[in-house]
């Protein structure tokens, strides 16, 4: 039987909102309100489940009085975004999941849209659907990007891919290129809502992604099985970016790099892999510390030195998470 929604009116598909809580504050309040105030015509929202991973702050102070279904899940350490995920969706009941980011904010058809589009025969083939992100002014946020690929990462590290972004491509994607959105090889994990049939034949969420490229690693396995990724922006949301973490600037540079490695060793070559360690350890590092010296940045500097002496640590093997919590 299908859950009782708490708008019984709604009939349709159901629907499970899946986020994960690190000291969001304000932030995951504003989040979980706009879920309340955007339109459910057409589908049952199931629950909303919040897994919290450790916060110290006041975030989940009075979520579940808001008028919005909320299952709270606390966990007394960081597990990490990807294991919280998956532990988040042991609670859900829905035929769709929305991995939400607590720094986003829904507006009234951010919901209502991506599940009638993905409901339409025609779009069977389709596993995870994003919308178009805005940012403070109302401008295009980051929304998609290509799978990464050394050449990428080689063309991001050098300033290449500003000098031959043909050669050099991008991994985002900007507003010009997903202007018409359409099919694309992933959406950013702010919002990204996915069938849970796929999610279960994935088995979820790699979990030895503490953070960072779990979404890419998604959803490259997912059109490895034939389905698709799809930005729709016919519906729109906003989302802050960067929201939980900028004040642990150097932990997120470890976990964005150490993540990266993670991604190469497991879909790359082996030459491409290589290339891939000698781009990230050696060629990145100089041109950060160089910016960093240029531009007279001491906290440009903390941030690389930090997040790099991590990643150093956790390669030679002190430290076998770094993971923050």
């Amino acid at each position: 039987m299908k859950p009782t929604s708490w708008k019984t009116k709604n009939r349709g598909k159901v629907i499970s909102i899946i986020i994960v809580n690190w000291n969001a504050g304000q932030q995951l309040r504003d989040c979980i309100s706009s879920i309340g105030r955007a339109s459910h015509d057409g589908f049952i929202l199931s629950e909303v489940v919040v897994v919290d991973n450790g916060s110290k702050d006041d975030s989940l102070d009075g979520i579940e009085k808001m008028g919005v279904p909320v299952t709270v899940v606390r966990n007394s350490i960081n597990r990490g975004f990807a294991a919280a995920c998956n532990q988040g969706t042991t609670r859900a009941k829905g035929d769709y999941l929305l991995f939400l980011n607590p720094d986003t904010v829904l507006f009234e058809d951010s919901l209502t849209r991506p599940i009638e589009f993905m409901e339409r025969k025609d779009n069977a083939s389709i596993g995870i659907c994003g919308i178009k992100l805005l940012d403070e002014q109302g401008s295009y946020s980051t929304s998609c990007a290509r799978f990464p690929s050394a050449r990428i990462f080689l063309g991001a590290a050098t300033g290449l891919s500003k000098l031959f972004p043909r050669v050099f491509p991008r991994h985002l994607m900007s507003g010009i290129e997903c202007k018409n959105g359409g099919v694309v090889d992933q959406v950013i994990g702010a919002f990204f809502l996915v069938r849970a049939e796929l999610f279960n034949k994935l088995n979820g969420f790699d979990e030895r992604f503490f953070v960072y490229f779990e979404e890419v690693d998604f959803s490259l396995r997912a059109k490895r099985l034939g389905y698709s990724s799809y930005l729709l922006t016919g519906a729109t949301a906003f989302h802050k970016g960067g929201g939980c973490t900028d004040a642990v600037k150097a932990a997120r540079l470890f976990y964005s790099l150490r993540s990266r490695l993670q991604y190469g060793k497991k879909h790359f070559s082996a030459a491409d892999n290589i290339g891939l360690i000698i781009t990230t350890i050696f060629v990145e590092f100089g041109t950060r510390v160089s910016v960093a010296v240029l531009a007279l940045s001491s906290s440009q500097m903390r941030e690389t030195l930090g997040g790099y002496g991590k990643l150093f640590g956790y390669l030679m093997g002190r430290g076998k998470n770094g993971n923050q919590g």
